[in-house]
């Protein structure tokens, strides 16, 4: 896997998400959020999160109203098979960090790059998840050498309080057991 010249991941499936802007320094990538993502909560496979991000979402959205009119992304989607859907490119800002600070230093949607895995804090995630996570990790390190196994978060570390994804059901262990064998 590789990221192009144009900041696309290569061969993956592409969606456009208006949610994004220019990044302040687009040459600064030096961070790396793992979040966590299903919609609605608790259910995987269907097609909200690529309505979400591309503000498409229908228009009888239920329990789930108060999605409307929030407009939010993030570079990459990972499903619980593996797939990869990339919505903004790494050179600009995606809006998924929200209020958030690493290491003293606020607005981490400035820097870093996102990536949703479909599931809940309380699910275990796909093997096929973490290869493609740990695929895309790898890709994005040699891009962007800020980024490290020193830089890579989850949304929970950089919003405390506010966030908990991925959860515990992430295993973080083996996530970093095998990127620090890989990098």
């Amino acid at each position: 896997m590789r990221v192009t010249s144009k900041h696309y991941l290569y061969r993956v499936r592409r969606e456009f998400s208006p949610n994004c802007d220019d990044r302040p320094d687009p040459n600064d990538v030096c961070l790396l959020v793992v979040h966590g993502i299903s919609l609605p909560a608790g259910q995987f496979g269907g097609p909200m999160v690529t309505q979400l991000f591309t503000n498409e979402l229908p228009a009888d959205l239920g329990d789930l109203e108060e999605l409307r009119g929030l407009a939010v992304s993030s570079h990459l989607f990972i499903d619980r098979l593996g797939q990869i859907t990339q919505f903004v490119p790494f050179d600009k800002r995606a809006w998924h960090a929200g209020q958030s600070i690493w290491r003293g230093r606020p607005n981490c949607n400035d820097y870093a790059v996102g990536v949703e895995l479909e599931g809940t804090d309380d699910v275990p995630y796909a093997d096929a998840q973490y290869a493609a996570l740990l695929a895309v990790s790898l890709a994005l390190f040699r891009r962007y050498p800020r980024l490290s196994v020193d830089a890579v978060v989850g949304h929970r570390e950089i919003a405390p309080g506010r966030k908990t994804d991925p959860g515990t059901a992430f295993d973080w262990p083996r996530y970093l057991r095998l990127l620090g064998s890989q990098s």
